[in-house]
């Protein structure tokens, strides 16, 4: 599946993957939880709880690629890179 159509499912949870000063600076999706990428490995079961499909983003696309790869090495399969936080907004607002 597609990003947009993982989105346009609406069985997905939105992990933004930034630290939450960049979140005051920048903004944040209301739907998005915040999970820095240096906490992801110490709230990896919490993630694991979470059903459907798991959408990180980041400023870039960077740190939501490397999380992605993360929980992809740790054999999930329902994990997609949302790239960067504009494009990620973006996108939800194209739906």
């Amino acid at each position: 599946m597609s990003l947009v159509e993982v989105l346009q499912s609406g069985n997905y949870h939105l992990i933004d993957v930034r630290e939450p000063m960049e979140l005051e600076m920048d903004g944040h999706i209301e739907a998005a939880q915040n999970i820095p990428l240096g906490e992801l490995e110490d709230r990896k079961q919490e993630i694991l709880n979470l059903s459907g499909f798991k959408i990180f983003f980041c400023r870039s696309g960077n740190r939501s690629g490397k999380a992605v790869d993360y929980f992809k090495s740790e054999g999930m399969t329902d994990v997609y890179n949302g790239g960067g936080y504009e494009t990620m907004k973006e996108t939800l607002e194209s739906l």
